[in-house]
């Protein structure tokens, strides 16, 4: 029998549709082409969307239009988040139904007041990788009934992940992290970090963690290859594929790019834009020779 030859190397640049893309996002994607290319492995766009308020169709269009500038091409048909909410809340509702989800419903203003209050007697309250305050784990506790009864009344809510629960179904996660020329090692995921992160908000059927795991599974990744400032946030994504039998991909986290003020470009600084670049004649290869 001759042997089964290994899968081809799927890469994906996935960006959201909120605003223009900027220099960071340029860097992102043409380090997943040149990976891709140097894999002989496909490269796929997914447009992640699943935020309505903030998201609209110009910023989508305009997405294309960038990446076609800078000389990238990519697999047809483009998958949406936004037509995949019917996926996301079927996986919610199984988490929900092994125990491992609960509704909180304090809103950001309570959980602030909350911890303005406990620091105001010496104490520190816990925060994430982002500085965010973590949720209190009072609501945990709430019989079914009660949940029941809130969520009846109205009370808006957000599902969130309990990472105790969650870790003792699944022990330490790790995942394999490499460079460009694929070298690795594995590095241990420290979830616990994130405390009881959002699966779905009261305002979005689900959340960027919960929808990006399930995608890249879906789309058969294997190599996720994004900005350093995601780097944290992959021991979610693991915790989330072992919990829900996921295949594992390969990561690598490359450096961003700063602004001058030394800190990560956002899509509110007009001037890194790559439109900006473009309609001050700046050719693709300005571009991949600012970036890459």
């Amino acid at each position: 029998m001759r042997p089964t030859p290994p899968p081809q190397p799927i890469f994906r640049f996935a960006p959201s549709p909120n605003g223009l893309l900027h220099l960071g996002h340029a860097r992102s994607a043409l380090i997943n082409q040149e990976m891709a290319k140097a894999a002989d492995g496909r490269l796929l766009l997914r447009i992640e969307d699943i935020d309505q308020t903030r998201c609209h169709q110009d910023y989508e269009a305009a997405i294309y239009r960038d990446l076609s500038w800078l000389g990238m091409s990519w697999e047809e048909p483009v998958r949406r988040q936004s037509q995949h909410f019917d996926l996301y809340r079927q996986t919610l509702d199984a988490l929900i139904g092994r125990g491992l989800a609960y509704p909180g419903f304090l809103t950001r203003g309570e959980v602030k007041t909350a911890v303005a209050a406990y620091e105001e007697k010496g104490a520190h309250w816990p925060r994430d990788p982002d500085g965010a305050p973590l949720y209190p784990l009072e609501e945990r506790e709430l019989s079914p009934a009660v949940r029941a009864e809130r969520i009846a009344g109205g009370e808006k809510h957000a599902w969130r992940l309990n990472m105790e629960k969650a870790l003792a179904e699944t022990g330490p996660p790790d995942w394999l992290e490499v460079d460009q020329a694929n070298a690795g090692n594995r590095i241990a995921a420290g979830p616990a970090i994130w405390g009881d992160i959002i699966l779905s908000r009261s305002d979005a059927p689900s959340s960027y963690h919960l929808s990006v795991t399930l995608d890249d599974a879906l789309q058969g990744v294997t190599h996720v290859v994004r900005g350093q400032d995601l780097f944290q946030a992959t021991s979610v994504h693991r915790l989330l594929q072992v919990l829900l039998d996921l295949p594992e991909p390969v990561y690598h986290h490359h450096a961003l790019v700063l602004g001058p003020d030394g800190r990560k470009l956002s899509k509110s600084n007009a001037d890194t834009g790559i439109a900006a670049f473009r309609d001050a004649g700046h050719t693709p290869d300005d571009i991949r020779a600012l970036v890459l």
